[in-house]
């Protein structure tokens, strides 16, 4: 099963840091995420395609990664094949940064299926995995942010052996108790340098001026027909743009909030805008191309 996996590389053990060092919602380092790649496969040809934060945009596709360094901080989100076990999840990746703590999070959110997992000083300490119908992985104690979704209390109840929440959810749900964040709306922006290892050519797109900023059921509504780039301009990857997102990735976050529209008001409006979501990002992606 494919999904998409984020992995967490905190330095400081002191509780909160991850907390105050996202707080002010640090700019994204391309040059770092270029080594970070350059070094975990050389061979690899590295294309940057964008910057926006992680948590308002669609997952990392195939042959993509989002990246970003902070003080004692490391994430690194991709899409990876053959995620079942979490605790198994790419060791060549686990191991690309130095690490007291590490933290896995893997979702396939129309698989149903979640996952996540932490490791301190190398040694598993919690590992879980599981589609809705039933569980994969069970490793460790569980944590108290579990209680409330094992009650019943998050999510529509499928009942017959359907778990009683989504294990989606529970992943997210994690992260968020793990490293001390609200990655909700209100959260801040996780902001990461985005960067493609399959050849494909970089993306030309706008940069605007500072936007104001939107609520989410602006961004939803304006989605539907927002779909049209300007003029082309491009960058050198180490000159220094506006932190403003460029129109692309403008359109990520439209996705990502029609998305979290469609959570809000039932699960099979949510399937609906996830797909409505990947479609407009899809378009994104190949906009370049025409």
């Amino acid at each position: 099963m494919s999904a998409a996996v984020t992995l967490w590389f905190v330095a400081e053990a002191e509780p909160g840091h991850v907390a105050r060092v996202l707080a002010p919602e640090p700019k994204a380092d391309r040059g770092f995420g270029r080594k970070y790649l350059a070094q975990l496969r050389p061979s690899w040809p590295v294309t940057s395609i964008g910057r926006f934060p992680l948590h308002r945009s669609a997952p990392a596709g195939r042959g993509e990664f989002y990246i970003a360094a902070f003080p004692g901080v490391t994430v690194v989100q991709t899409l990876l094949d053959g995620v079942q076990k979490i605790s198994a999840v790419d060791p060549e990746l686990r191991a690309s940064r130095p690490a007291r703590d590490i933290y896995a999070f893997a979702r396939n959110a129309d698989a149903d299926f979640g996952g996540f997992a932490h490791w301190r000083d190398g040694e598993i300490v919690r590992a879980f995995s599981a589609l809705r119908e039933g569980v994969i992985e069970d490793i460790g104690l569980p944590e108290p942010f579990e209680g409330p979704f094992w009650a019943g209390e998050h999510g529509e109840q499928l009942g017959g052996i359907a778990l009683p929440f989504d294990p989606v959810e529970l992943a997210d749900a994690a992260e968020s108790a793990w490293l001390g964040v609200d990655f909700g709306p209100g959260g801040p922006d996780v902001n990461v340098a985005a960067f493609a290892v399959d050849g494909r050519k970089e993306p030309r797109v706008d940069e605007e001026p500072a936007p104001r900023r939107r609520t989410h059921g602006e961004l939803a509504h304006e989605a539907a027909t927002a779909l049209n780039l300007g003029p082309e301009v491009s960058y050198d990857d180490y000159e220094d743009h506006s932190e403003e997102p460029s129109q692309g990735e403008e359109f990520a976050r439209l996705a990502e909030a029609a998305a979290a529209a469609g959570r809000r008001v039932g699960r099979s409006i949510r399937r609906r805008a996830r797909n409505w979501g990947s479609r407009i990002n899809e378009a994104i992606r190949h906009s370049d191309r025409g």
